[in-house]
């Protein structure tokens, strides 16, 4: 069995309303799932026939909107990381949370467990300039989750060469900032990050224009956003045995859900998983509850299956 994890930076479970791109925008895959609901509030807590949806709490008992740095820290390593830190913390993160990124964060704990996992993302030449300079600047939970885990970046040549998938899916930003790579259709962007995970017991996936385009108060940009990851998730779905391995997508708080405002929101947000071997994986999201057992979730999944004969030990 391999899993695929797909992270949205900034999306909630909403309401069914007109401020709501995923709810007003057709997305033809997401209903088909949900039985003809789109992703929202209604439609989770519920078992369909290929999906299970489960909505997750991102404020963690403590007092303020969601951010990023501590909903993502909380999210890649199973600590409360705005409860220890008494805030929620914007942005980047802090002194604390690399420290808990750094004992905790994913892909070391995968390595623990005698997993393997990989960063699909590309990044762009001026990061390698910038990590070589060493970590005093500022740097995303899933970069610095990766460094510590003692992970190769994937770089702009993997990603022409079919090895790497960019954060807008369809490399659009790249190409307008003038970097000479192909422009991918969400499909083909789909196809690619399923061929990376054959090779992992997991793979990871940062989707985080999501969040960029809930700040920005721009419907149109929103509905392109949401329209282009519905067919995203319908690639990984189709090119996916789902008999055997499992898709798990989730995010850190809410944002694109709600277009009448540019902040995040209290929303809950969503896990949908797929694949006929998700039942352990959801039992142990629905026993926490909140972002805190998104990992505590994927390492149980794993290992039930590897003492069951299915797994890809190291």
């Amino acid at each position: 069995m391999s899993l695929i994890f797909i992270f949205l930076d900034g999306v909630g479970l909403g309401l069914e309303e007109q401020s709501n791109p995923f709810f007003n925008v057709k997305t033809p895959f997401l209903t088909s799932l949900f039985e003809g609901k789109s992703l929202t509030r209604e439609a989770s807590g519920k078992e369909y026939a290929e999906a299970t949806l489960l909505a997750l709490d991102a404020v963690l008992g403590v007092k303020g909107r969601p951010q990023s740095a501590t909903g993502q820290t909380s999210l890649f390593t199973g600590v409360n990381a705005a409860a220890v830190l008494g805030r929620h913390l914007r942005g980047f993160p802090n002194r604390l949370l690399r420290k808990i990124l750094a004992e905790k964060g994913m892909f070391l704990q995968l390595k623990s467990s005698s997993f393997t996992g990989t960063f699909a993302n590309a990044y762009r030449p001026d990061f390698f300039q910038a990590l070589k300079e060493g970590l005093n600047r500022r740097f995303s939970c899933s970069t610095l989750m990766t460094y510590y885990g003692g992970l190769d970046f994937r770089n702009l040549d993997d990603l022409r060469n079919g090895q790497a998938v960019y954060m807008d899916i369809t490399n659009k930003f790249l190409r307008e900032k003038g970097f000479k790579v192909p422009q991918v259709s969400p499909h083909e962007a789909g196809k690619t990050l399923v061929n990376i995970s054959r090779g992992f017991d997991l793979t990871f996936f940062e989707h985080f224009i999501t969040d960029l385009a809930g700040h920005s108060g721009d419907y149109n940009t929103a509905a392109e956003v949401v329209a282009i990851l519905d067919s995203f998730l319908e690639s990984v779905a189709e090119n996916m045995d789902l008999q055997r391995d499992i898709l798990l997508v989730s995010s850190d708080h809410g944002n694109l859900e709600d277009m009448s405002s540019k902040i995040h929101t209290f929303n809950p947000v969503p896990a949908l998983v797929m694949g006929k071997q998700r039942h352990k994986l959801v039992s142990l999201l629905a026993g926490r509850q909140d972002i805190t057992g998104v990992l505590p979730a994927i390492l149980g999944a794993l290992s039930t299956t590897r003492e069951h004969g299915r797994g890809r030990q190291c």
